[in-house]
């Protein structure tokens, strides 16, 4: 087998990283960005530090034509088409790189959510679903951003019930249109968009996709919202009174608009992680300067160890979404080649790719949203009072940044889909957890393993992560096994599985890149990530159990939940570790560094 064949077979399926061992050297680390990639982020960075920073009261003004001129500006240098084919003026790269602009551009507040609605959801369901006319009518325009992005699918009574929508669809008896009616609500570019992806129920029952340009008959939006962040972004309501739209704008297929909707947001929400991962970055340089200049009782308060825990803290953080953010991109950009080298064209392969990998998209919003608000609340903390006042930008931050956890999907909605999507490729046979779970039961009946008095490099942290996936497997599949077909009410009980889930992906991305840089550097240069990885090993596998432990005791009594919480803390036993003073060498690089290290 060619090396080329052998890693493509070391490519984990989604899900798949649950049941079986990754490879260091073939996982995907930030490290490993090539020439162009780094030229890509430093190019977004400018772009905010020259064209979108110095204005950003301006924008949160909702000063007239001001957004539009910034995504006017962003298109002429290319960063709204990175993803979009070159043969619709886009710049066709990969999806990596793609997701490096989401990234670069997070910092950017508003137009982050502006740039990031437009690209997304504005552009990629035509992109990807688009008849050969719409694209070649649409698609190049908004790669360079002579017509704006938008998508309509929230509406007043339906939330994260997206397909319980009322706005209705009819086609009129000469057959040339369909009249909509109904309302959107919250959405994002509304008020300055030029084309619209919307969904309506054709007859009342088919949910379907829609292109509606601006200017149509009937169509027509609401006042801008006032909102408590991201007050810079335009989010209006669309109104819709017999609004006449030409029978060739239906995008798709009558009655299969809910593909459209819930494959785009596979990859928004794996984009909207990045655009957190790159806010979360400039709210942390933002505060780790303050701290270094700010003094009480005559020295900054960066030499207090209070300050110190929180740096690293968020440090810790950060650097881990980073990990397991470029992992997962790899998988999906490794697995559209495949799709591609396979005859799919380029739609289909990238969709087929991230439907692949929803369950990680999943887990990332909610992981990358979180890991935002961590920081913006910390950052102020560190601010103090003056955290509190508009004048210091990470108050900014803090209000700009509560609204991630709710679009996209609700962390909430996207917790439950996390264990929802690992069932169901259970069932359909893609995923084999049966046997590993029986596996897991088995051992939990025999002799404790304590290991042998030599251990080789990471072996402690290599088998605990290998627990922390034996922790999950113990209680999702005694959950699954007495619940049966009523877990799907467990809410509960789910959303600690998906927690479980999402500290050990994290927890595992983690070691593998530490395991692949030290291989590259040797340890004595990886001691800072050193410190990062056990730090959060140490502290997640107290959080996984928590979440095991009150999940166990929500379904199981008696002698079965007895030996379950064994079986639960074994599994997540960690060795003694002092983190108190690897949080301090983590802070000490970055107070030196004036800024994230990595």
């Amino acid at each position: 087998m060619s090396s080329a064949s052998q890693q493509q077979a070391n490519i984990l399926k989604g899900g798949e990283w649950l049941i079986k061992e990754s490879s260091a050297l073939d996982t995907f680390i930030p490290e490993d960005f090539n020439e162009e990639q780094q030229m890509v982020k430093e190019m977004c960075a400018s772009f905010l530090d020259t064209e979108v920073l110095p204005i950003v009261d301006r924008i949160d003004k909702l000063e007239p034509g001001l957004m539009p001129s910034l995504v006017d500006k962003a298109g002429e240098q290319g960063l709204l088409g990175s993803s979009i084919p070159e043969e619709f003026g886009g710049l066709g790269k990969d999806f990596i790189t793609a997701t490096l602009v989401n990234e670069g551009l997070g910092g950017g507040f508003s137009f982050s959510v502006a740039v990031a609605a437009h690209t997304g959801i504005g552009t990629l369901p035509i992109l990807y679903f688009g008849t050969p006319e719409q694209k070649a009518k649409y698609i190049p325009r908004l790669a360079s951003g002579e017509w704006k992005g938008a998508y309509g699918l929230t509406e007043p009574n339906s939330g994260s019930d997206a397909l319980g929508a009322k706005t209705t669809a009819k086609l009129s008896e000469d057959g040339n249109y369909y009249l909509l009616n109904g309302q959107k609500c919250w959405i994002t570019n509304g008020g300055f968009a030029d084309v619209y992806t919307v969904f309506a129920k054709v007859d009342g029952d088919k949910f379907t996709g829609f292109i509606i340009e601006r200017g149509m008959e009937g169509f027509t939006q609401g006042p801008e919202e006032h909102k408590m962040g991201i007050k810079g972004s335009s989010t209006v309501q669309l109104y819709f009174q017999d609004c006449k739209v030409p029978a060739e704008n239906v995008l798709g297929e009558i009655g299969k608009g809910h593909i459209i909707a819930f494959n785009i947001l596979n990859i928004g929400r794996l984009k909207l992680c990045a655009a957190a991962l790159g806010g979360a970055k400039r709210a942390f340089n933002t505060s780790i300067q303050y701290a270094n200049t700010r003094e009480q009782f005559k020295q900054p308060i960066s030499n207090f160890g209070a300050i110190k825990n929180k740096i690293a803290e968020m440090a810790i953080r950060i650097w881990v979404c980073e990990t397991a953010l470029y992992r997962a991109s790899k998988w999906i950009d490794d697995k559209e080649v495949e799709l591609l080298a396979n005859g799919k064209p380029f739609n289909e392969a990238l969709l087929g790719a991230a439907e692949e990998y929803a369950i990680e998209c999943a887990m990332l919003k909610v992981f990358g949203s979180e890991v935002l608000d961590f920081v913006v609340d910390e950052g102020v903390q560190i601010h103090g009072g003056n955290g509190y006042s508009d004048e210091y930008v990470i108050s900014k931050a803090y209000r700009d940044s509560r609204i991630n956890r709710i679009y996209e999907g609700t962390n909430e909605i996207n917790r439950l889909l996390t264990v929802d999507m690992v069932l169901k490729r259970a069932m359909k046979g893609k995923l084999d957890l049966l046997n590993p779970a029986m596996a897991v039961m088995k051992e939990l009946m025999s002799i404790p393993d304590f290991g042998t008095a030599e251990e080789a490099a990471f072996d402690q942290e290599k088998k605990l992560v290998a627990n922390f996936k034996k922790a999950i497997l113990l209680t999702a599949g005694a959950a699954v096994q007495k619940l049966q077909m009523k877990i799907e009410a467990e809410q509960e009980i789910l959303m600690n599985v998906a927690d479980m889930a999402i500290l050990t992906y994290n927890a595992e991305s983690a070691l593998l890149r530490l395991m692949k840089l030290t291989h590259q550097r040797g340890a004595g240069s990886c001691e800072l990530e050193a410190d990062i990885v056990r730090t959060y090993l140490y502290d997640v596998a107290d959080l996984i159990h928590k979440q095991g432990k009150d999940a166990i005791n929500a379904f199981a009594e008696g002698d079965e939940q007895r030996m379950m919480l064994l079986g639960l803390k074994r599994f997540t036993k960690a060795a003694p570790f002092n983190s108190k003073e690897a949080k301090r060498r983590i802070a000490a690089k970055i107070i030196a560094d004036n800024k994230y290290p990595l």
